[in-house]
């Protein structure tokens, strides 16, 4: 599980917030702006000791420039890394919600299926006494069938036979 980051945290922290509100003027920071204004050193012929030093001074600038531009392109895989770490985080939250919406989901559909069998056990059996009173039913009409028949013979049967009698 990751672990959640803290207001304090140094990975959070604005390196530029310290002296830097918005209000930037050049005369705030005099050794950066005055080191370029001031006048220009006397040419003086030398050894070549001062073009060294020179030299040496424009590679110290250039070092502390790139070590300000190692910084900002370090602090910008900081806040990268952070920001990745954040989407990942959200990425993992979605899921685990999406994953809860199926267990629920889930969860539903089997007491869903569940009262689907009891109420399809509930007709089955239903269906099953309906059919044998069908049946019995079926069974006592051809019986009672038969028996008006014999009913129905008997009396031709009696009408007939005062005829035949006469005879």
């Amino acid at each position: 599980m990751p672990s959640a980051l803290s207001a304090n945290d140094p990975l959070l922290a604005n390196p530029f917030s310290d002296g830097f509100n918005g209000s930037f003027k050049p005369w705030d920071c005099p050794d950066i702006f005055l080191a370029k204004s001031t006048s220009p050193k006397p040419v003086t012929s030398g050894t070549g000791s001062d073009i060294l030093e020179q030299t040496h001074s424009k590679e110290k600038q250039g070092s502390e420039d790139s070590n300000r531009g190692v910084t900002i392109v370090e602090e910008r895989q900081r806040r990268r890394i952070i920001s990745n770490r954040e989407s990942a985080r959200r990425s993992r939250m979605r899921k685990q919600r999406h994953l809860e919406n199926f267990r629920n989901q889930l969860n539903l559909f089997r007491v869903q299926n569940r009262e689907l069998k009891t109420r399809l056990q509930f007709l089955m059996n239903h269906y099953i006494r309906v059919r044998t009173e069908n049946d019995r039913l079926r069974s006592e009409r051809t019986l009672l069938g038969q028996k008006l028949s014999n009913v129905n013979q008997f009396m031709v049967f009696q009408q007939v036979q005062p005829l035949s009698s006469a005879w």
